[in-house]
């Protein structure tokens, strides 16, 4: 559920994240209008509590997986929830390139699709720490997802451990998740350390 997620999430949230940063006012191709009802749809998305979006996107869950209970069914709420989040944490990324830089490489009669690669390569430390925390918030999501049918560990510690009056499950799933997180949020630290190194 987390990996197809996350790259869904990838995927759509990296030209989102783009297009929301290069149409601000005095950037690449400015369009106020346009940035503020993206921006809107973007907040109103973010602003759903998860459990209210998956019960939402049941039908749509059901239409393009062909149910609504399970795993798969889970990627359509646990995607649609990840790609606003990650597109404003990309949003910041490209945000913070140096704009001297931006104006060099538009000196030298740089294309806009070259200049926004070379806005990827320069943010490249902050989108990598921006899909780990992507990926650590939907693990929590995921979790919350097994609540209500979607399989998983936090199936697992609701029907085994919650239901079952088992605090012994609960507690080991409590634990596999503070591990999983751990691990991921060093291995994300590595990677982030390494780039920022050989940028």
């Amino acid at each position: 559920m987390v990996g197809f997620s996350c790259s869904i999430a990838v995927i759509f949230g990296l030209p989102l994240g783009i297009f929301l940063c290069i149409t601000k006012r005095q950037n690449l191709t400015p369009s106020p209008i346009l940035n503020l009802i993206l921006g809107g749809i973007v907040n109103i998305i973010r602003s759903f509590p998860f459990i209210i979006l998956i019960i939402v996107l049941l039908p749509l869950s059901r239409l393009i997986i062909g149910t609504s209970i399970g795993s798969s069914a889970a990627i359509i709420p646990l995607s649609i929830a990840a790609i606003p989040f990650i597109a404003r944490l990309f949003e910041s990324a490209f945000d913070e390139v140096d704009k001297g830089l931006i104006e060099a490489t538009k000196s030298m009669g740089a294309s806009k699709f070259t200049i926004i690669k070379m806005m990827i390569a320069e943010s490249m430390p902050s989108l990598v720490n921006a899909i780990i925390i992507t990926i650590i918030g939907v693990i929590g999501y995921s979790a919350m997802a097994g609540a209500v049918g979607a399989g998983g560990i936090g199936d697992l510690a609701m029907r085994i451990g919650y239901y079952s009056y088992r605090a012994d499950i609960l507690i080991y799933c409590v634990i596999a998740i503070i591990l999983l997180v751990q691990i991921i949020q060093t291995i994300g630290d590595l990677i982030v350390k390494y780039l920022r190194k050989h940028k």
